[in-house]
């Protein structure tokens, strides 16, 4: 079963639930996927599952960014919104995995490339992004790959 429909589900619970701020963020999440699915990448009507997660994940991060904002402000309610709604969607997201597993694989992409100095970073970052895409975000194991490389 597609996200699509996964979210679409969850709006009509959240409906019949009146949980109106669960709603807000289920809406979000259909907005952005309507707009992914209407852009000029998407001439199938279909949104690929890596694209999927990469929208998740930025709204996530988006929503986390604006309560750091917001809690700099002294806005405790919007901020307690921003983390509540960055809740919601990341639930949509594959479990996110642990910095100790992250290490792991991020060792095994450098012996498999031979990356030796910060000048390798390119092309095994590269290489880490594609193999634990919607498992974890790009600031993580770009600070795990200077600890390793530096």
């Amino acid at each position: 079963m597609g996200l699509e429909v996964i979210i679409n589900n969850d709006i009509k619970a959240a409906m019949l639930a009146k949980d109106k701020r669960k709603l807000n963020a289920l809406r979000a999440i259909k907005a952005a996927l309507l707009l992914e699915k209407t852009g000029k990448d998407a001439s199938s009507g279909e949104i690929p599952e890596s694209i999927e997660m990469k929208l998740l994940q930025k709204m996530v991060k988006q929503r986390k960014e604006s309560a750091v904002l917001y809690k700099e402000q002294n806005r405790a309610d919007l901020e307690e919104e921003e983390v509540y709604q960055a809740g919601i969607i990341s639930k949509y997201l594959p479990e996110q995995l642990s910095e100790e597993e992250i290490t792991a694989l991020v060792k095994e992409i450098i012996a498999e490339t031979g990356a030796s100095s910060m000048k390798d970073m390119g092309r095994v970052m590269g290489m880490a992004s594609k193999k634990l895409a919607g498992k974890a975000d790009n600031k993580t194991i770009s600070q795990v790959l200077r600890s390793l490389l530096g």
